[in-house]
């Protein structure tokens, strides 16, 4: 008995699709594109992340220590670094090093060239090179590390730092109040194209009613059509996404150069979140045609 009625209910949301399919069409194109700019906006969000970790791969800061400080004092300033925290990784670069390095940058012919004999002379400092964990906490990083003692100078790109974090804050929450607003146009659609179905069925409702049939009973077709509608447009907005993805990645690896090839060494490959993309599409299917089919559903159950 169950299954004879839950086959019936589920021929009824189907047909209803049917009989309603220009609606429902314009109702299945205008949710794809509205999940496509919701996934679209969500990969935007993941690759600016990654980005942002890539280019906090390459931040440096650099901690010049004072010449007075000596060996005992440099590595007790090296522990104190060490153990401070959002310091990734730490390089110790003596005065020697630091000369050595300055004259093959500038070559054979640079005015270094024989200076290494004067090893006394050395003006250049010694000095820590740092990577820090998280450019978020840079700047909080970069004030602790200037007041301990034995630094004479912490530089670093503390304004980059913040101009990534103010463009990373900026493109989240861009995307958090569109996706949030294309959510609540699909919920809006597909329980007005149930509406137009309710309406068109609104006397046989009201005699499913009188004759004893329950509100779940008389809900579940619509709950069909719906949720179908959702699932349809999640199907394909996530094919199209895919797509376009495969399309947009490929035109900038062909095309990478300067900033856009440090951008394409950050994507993230969407075949890496695919499983997860697909599911949330398929959740957000069925919400949005649960929710829009219960939006105008109740409204003709009060007989």
């Amino acid at each position: 008995m169950f299954k004879n009625s839950f086959g019936y209910l589920v021929r009824e949301g189907l047909r209803n699709i049917r009989a309603n399919r220009q609606m429902s069409v314009a109702s299945i194109g205008v949710l794809i594109a509205c999940m496509v700019l919701i996934g679209g906006a969500l990969m935007l969000s993941l690759n600016i992340n990654s980005l942002m970790g890539y280019v906090e791969s390459f931040n440096e800061v650099v901690v010049w220590v004072e010449d007075d400080l000596g060996s005992v004092g440099t590595d007790m300033l090296r522990d104190t670094i060490q153990d401070m925290p959002n310091i990734a990784s730490w390089q110790y670069v003596s005065k020697e090093d630091a000369l050595n390095e300055l004259s093959e940058t500038l070559g054979s012919q640079s005015f270094l060239e024989g200076f290494e004999q004067y090893a006394e002379e050395n003006p250049l400092p010694a000095s820590f090179r740092l990577k820090v964990d998280s450019l978020e906490n840079l700047p909080a990083t970069v004030a602790a590390l200037g007041e301990l003692p034995g630094v004479e100078s912490v530089e670093s790109s503390n304004e980059v730092a913040t101009t990534l974090m103010g463009i990373k804050t900026a493109i989240h929450v861009a995307g958090l109040v569109i996706a949030s607003i294309l959510m609540v146009v699909s919920v809006i659609i597909i329980a007005n194209t149930v509406r137009v179905t309710i309406f068109n069925r609104r006397r046989e409702i009201s005699i499913m009613k009188y004759v004893g049939a329950t509100n779940a009973f008389i809900r579940f077709p619509f709950m069909v059509e719906s949720t179908v509608i959702g699932l349809i447009s999640a199907v394909a907005a996530f094919g199209l996404l895919w797509l376009g993805t495969h399309f947009m990645y490929r035109w900038v690896g062909q095309s990478a150069s300067g900033w856009l090839q440090l951008a394409y060494q950050s994507l993230i490959p969407f075949a890496s979140i695919a499983p997860q993309m697909l599911l949330g599409f398929v959740v957000a299917g069925v919400l949005f045609g649960v929710v829009g089919s219960f939006i105008f559903v109740g409204k003709y159950l009060r007989v």
